[in-house]
């Protein structure tokens, strides 16, 4: 078996996990200042635009805040106890759908890049997932990862049957192949987007293991909805999408943290 660092400890790991809450709440607090201050400005003005309305314009958004930091809340505690907290599940994914490109933009304003943000909502997103997903064994486990990880020299196409490979060793898709039977998963290889979602809709899996670079994992978690999907990240040594590596230990754990016995 090829064996890659594995990258990131636990400290690591809690420092990008407070990046993206602080993104969060600085996201969130920001919106509520634009929300009352351009209240304050119409209600103050003569503008033909009922109180009514602008109260009950202000009752909505007040609602989508309270429920946005209830979101929040249900991210920080679940990080501290390790523990999920099905009640906050609603408001979780209301506060990430509505308040991540915000913190996206935000980290890149005050000097953050992107792909740390990525970084940090992936982190994030795992301990989530680890909080509230565990599988029994032989559930419908989805294993998804990217083209770039087969040999760019390979002459074999294993996005439409991974079962093509004829596992000579030069890349890590002979190992994830053995994973995937060892633990009865479904390996999927995928070009983009677009075919990775058709091999979730085709498979209906409980859970995924999804590999990919920062941007396209951030962007299928958020396109996979209620479906717990837990990333690992891939490593670039020749550039991007080109002859990727994973660390397959890595792969593994993700595999054993969702899935019992």
């Amino acid at each position: 078996m090829i064996r890659y660092p594995v990258i990131g400890g636990p400290s690591d790991m809690m420092i990008k996990r407070r990046l993206y809450v602080g993104l969060l709440v600085a996201s969130l607090l920001i919106l509520v200042g634009v929300t009352l201050g351009v209240w304050y400005l119409i209600a103050n003005r003569d503008v033909a635009v009922s109180r009514v309305i602008l109260n009950l314009a202000l009752t909505v958004a007040a609602i989508v805040f309270v429920i946005t930091a209830g979101g929040i809340l249900g991210i920080v505690v679940t990080i501290i106890r390790s523990q999920a907290m099905p009640s906050f599940d609603v408001m979780v994914r209301t506060a990430n759908q509505l308040l991540f490109p915000l913190a996206v933009f935000l980290g890149t304003v005050i000097g953050i890049g992107k792909e740390k943000v990525w970084q940090s909502f992936i982190a994030v997103n795992n301990t989530l997932v680890k909080a509230k997903t565990s599988l029994k064994s032989g559930s419908r486990l989805l294993i998804l990862v990217p083209h770039c990880l087969q040999d760019s020299d390979c002459p074999y196409k294993i996005t439409a049957d991974v079962n093509n490979c004829k596992k000579c060793g030069k890349c890590c898709i002979k190992d994830l192949i053995e994973l995937a039977d060892k633990y009865r998963a479904v390996l999927k290889v995928a070009t983009g987007g677009t075919l990775a979602r058709k091999y979730i809709l085709d498979c209906r899996p409980q859970a995924v293991v999804a590999v990919a670079c920062e941007r396209d994992l951030s962007s299928g978690i958020q396109d996979a909805g209620v479906l717990p999907v837990l990333g690992v990240l891939n490593s670039r040594p020749n550039g991007p999408c080109f002859n990727t590596k994973v660390a397959v230990e890595e792969v593994e754990n993700a595999i054993r943290t969702i899935i019992k016995g």
